[in-house]
């Protein structure tokens, strides 16, 4: 996914071989304001979850330090050993994140001609995708709640303006959207880095008043609290969770920054302050059992609650900007690797192609987040519904990343074995521990991940079929320039570009256009646009041209997951002898559906979801740039 200020950023570290302090610093900070708002905000309400009263835990010392020692081990075991130690080496290609992931080892599996595994990659892709959307409204509607609710603190009537007021925020957030976040970008990561040493001195503060909750340092505590608590302690696993919901963006974010960078940032600072914090709210329980209630701001003092409400909410929308942006991205990188229909995608930087915008994507957010705080209205209620995309998410990660080290890193099972069942383990009790949170709201994020499940699905089938049916017209361009050889058509002036997305096919608008017109141009390019399971393409490989015949061409044009077509500048670059991209004639097909009841390997229902997503699909003009005034559509019907 990539992150709300990319276009920002430096390039990461490994495309700057000398790279001074200032541009590494640079990294760092921005690292900090992109990477880590989803995590760094959990402090807000973490730990106050795990003592809610439907957890059914008191917060007796025992608990207390029970409690803080498995966050503790969490943390440190799922994110600076599983994630910055293993999961950020599995890069594709530079780039981060399960779509990525996904991509890199089903390419693996489609090379050793397993088709099934490769049906299984496909299927674990557009699940990870699902999910990743539904977290996408949850994590701004729990983040800006949480934050707006420390004004309870100040005056307890002002708990009836918490939702309104969170509901004002996230209106005008989503709105910005359509204008990029350049402006704004730059202040990300000082205000992320202020909001770190802030919550980690008051955390400090607390330690010291009390510093036996340092006893929570040892697993013993974390160990003796499952044990006795038994089947109740899965809750307070789904409590626990909280606090690595921003674990994945660490990942997802791997290609803007590198990974020295995001792990310095996260050994520096972020990971220091967050322990600092979650050790001082538990030493402040030490002293106070009974003031569970907005937590984290009991750690400071009342002059200071106002200005802490701001800072956190500052930090809050900042953490949701990159959730929303990352979404944006997650829906281009899907259209591109054929799981979401062709969606309109603007780019928010003329200098940089980082910086997305997806209109559909940010209404469907807008709606989902507003009325998730309609619907709940507090984030501890929120919260039930909280964790359960994430942790089935990393726990496909888990999965894959074994699949990496044993097929592609070439380790050996025996030594993998050990890191395998840890992380496995502890993935799988985190997920069974959310999916406790089903029946108490988080059937909202089930429902919305299998909603997008569906489509998506669907989507994918629905063009299997369809290329399917194609298949029967195919005629492959050299056999289609050897057939112009023998019964040569006339020749007109000018120059066309007929457009397809099989490399291995001459298009049905240049079939249709020469058996119905009889002529050709003098210049015909056949443009086969190829999507690759990588994220970018060298400019320099981009393109791969063979005249079939003269004035013939065919231009295999591939493009990777995270990139917008953009026919010209392709052709452009592909300098044919001839063919000026801006004044040539383009042809594409503009297909309808006819659909059968029975037969074709799709139910009949699906066949009009994705007739229906087939139809509403941004036209081939607007999605690949093509001149408007210089574009024909041919029109033909296939049976499905």
């Amino acid at each position: 996914m990539i992150s709300p200020a990319m276009s920002e950023i430096p390039a990461p570290e490994d495309a700057l071989p000398a790279q001074g302090k200032t541009k590494r610093a640079a990294l760092v900070l921005g690292a900090l304001g992109i990477v880590f708002g989803d995590i760094g905000t959990s402090p807000l309400y973490a730990l106050r979850e795990c003592f809610a009263p439907e957890r059914g835990m008191t917060t007796s010392a025992e608990n207390v330090l029970g409690v803080v020692s498995l966050l503790f081990w969490t943390l440190s075991l799922v994110v600076c050993v599983k994630y910055l130690i293993f999961v950020l080496r599995a890069d594709n290609k530079g780039e981060g994140g399960i779509l990525a992931l996904v991509s890199l080892v089903g390419t693996r599996i489609r090379e050793a001609n397993k088709a099934k595994a490769a049906g299984l990659m496909a299927a674990l892709a557009i699940l990870g995708a699902a999910l990743l959307y539904s977290d996408g409204i949850i994590t701004p509607s729990i983040s800006v709640l949480s934050a707006v609710e420390g004004l309870e603190i100040l005056a307890p009537g002002l708990k009836t303006w918490v939702a309104p007021i969170a509901i004002v925020i996230l209106f005008c957030l989503f709105p910005l959207q359509s204008k990029g976040t350049a402006g704004v970008a730059r202040l990300f990561g000082p205000l992320l880095a202020f909001w770190f040493v802030v919550i980690g001195l008051l955390g400090l503060s607390s330690v010291i008043a009390r510093p036996a909750i340092l006893q929570a340092l040892s697993p013993v505590w974390a160990v003796r609290l499952i044990l006795r608590e038994g089947p109740l302690s899965f809750g307070i696993l789904g409590s626990v969770f909280l606090a690595m919901t921003g674990a994945e963006v660490l990942y997802a974010d791997l290609g803007h920054f590198g990974p020295k960078p995001i792990r310095e940032a996260w050994f520096s600072l972020v990971y220091p302050a967050l322990f600092l914090n979650y050790m001082g709210q538990g030493a402040f329980l030490l002293g106070h059992p009974g003031e569970v209630e907005n937590l984290f701001y009991r750690l400071a003092p009342s002059w200071a609650t106002i200005p802490l409400v701001v800072l956190a909410t500052a930090a809050t929308v900042i953490a949701s900007q990159a959730v929303i942006s990352g979404s944006f991205s997650l829906a281009s990188q899907s259209v591109q690797l054929g799981y979401w229909p062709r969606i309109e995608v603007r780019h928010t930087s003329k200098d940089r192609i980082g910086q997305v915008y997806v209109p559909f994507i940010n209404a469907f957010l807008m709606v989902g987040t507003i009325g998730l705080v309609l619907i709940f209205k507090e984030s501890g209620r929120l919260a039930n519904a909280y964790g359960i995309a994430v942790s089935a998410t990393m726990l496909i990660t888990t999965c894959l990343m074994i699949y990496v080290a044993t097929h592609i890193w070439k380790v050996k099972p025996l030594a993998v074995l050990p890191f395998a069942l840890v992380f496995l383990v502890i993935d799988t009790g985190f997920f069974v521990s959310n999916a406790t949170k089903i029946v108490s709201g988080g059937w909202i994020v089930v429902a919305l991940a299998l909603v997008f499940f569906l489509l998506m699905k669907t989507w994918q089938d629905g063009r299997a079929l369809f290329r399917k049916r194609m298949q029967v017209f195919r005629v492959e361009p050299r056999i289609f320039a050897d057939s112009l050889a023998l019964e040569p058509p006339l020749r007109v002036p000018g120059s066309a570009v007929f457009l397809t997305g099989d490399p291995n096919g001459v298009p049905k608008a240049l079939l249709h256009n020469l058996k119905h017109n009889r002529v050709l141009h003098e210049l015909t390019v056949i443009a086969s646009i190829k999507n690759v399971e990588q994220p970018f393409m060298d400019e320099a490989a981009r393109v791969r041209k063979a005249e079939l015949s003269p004035g013939l061409w065919h231009l295999v044009i591939d493009y990777g997951f995270s990139e917008t077509p953009d026919i010209p500048a392709a052709l452009a670059k592909a300098k044919v002898p001839g063919l000026d991209p801006m004044r040539t004639a383009y042809f594409v097909g503009r297909e309808s559906l006819a659909l059968r009841k029975k037969g074709g390997g799709m139910a009949f229902w699906r066949k009009r979801l994705f007739d229906f997503m087939f139809e509403n699909a941004l036209d081939a003009t607007a999605f690949f740039h093509l001149p408007p005034n210089n574009v024909i559509e041919i029109g033909s019907q296939t049976v499905l």
